[in-house]
């Protein structure tokens, strides 16, 4: 990668770390090797990091619910810190563990593990 590839591929970066609070290894990866796909990563992951119809907060705090129903033990704790990065409370962590638990059962629970230890 050269010059202004690179300073827009180290820009999308940083935009996804400054709304996540951290930059997940693998869209490094996936950038260097695909520098578009991070373009089209960057917009869906927009769409679910801003206020539309629904918050963003609560978007997120569905995404949780959809990675834990994956049983995602990494990916649910990113949507974790996504979610207290944008506001959500532990009082609505909780209650989305609520219903991961009455859609998804013990294992999507389980797969929260490490996330849920955010909260302590």
């Amino acid at each position: 990668m050269t010059g202004h590839k690179e300073l827009e591929h180290n820009e999308l970066l940083g935009s996804m770390s400054d709304k996540l609070g951290f930059t997940p290894h693998i869209l490094e990866t996936l950038g260097d090797i695909d520098p578009e796909f991070l373009k089209k990563y960057n917009r869906c992951n927009h769409k679910l990091l801003t206020d539309g119809a629904l918050s963003a907060k609560t978007k997120i705090l569905m995404a949780l619910a959809v990675v834990a129903s994956k049983q995602c033990e990494r990916c649910t704790v990113m949507q974790m810190q996504s979610a207290l990065k944008n506001g959500a409370t532990k009082e609505e962590i909780m209650e989305a563990m609520d219903v991961i638990f009455i859609t998804s059962g013990a294992p999507a629970v389980a797969a929260c593990r490490d996330a849920l230890k955010m909260l302590k």
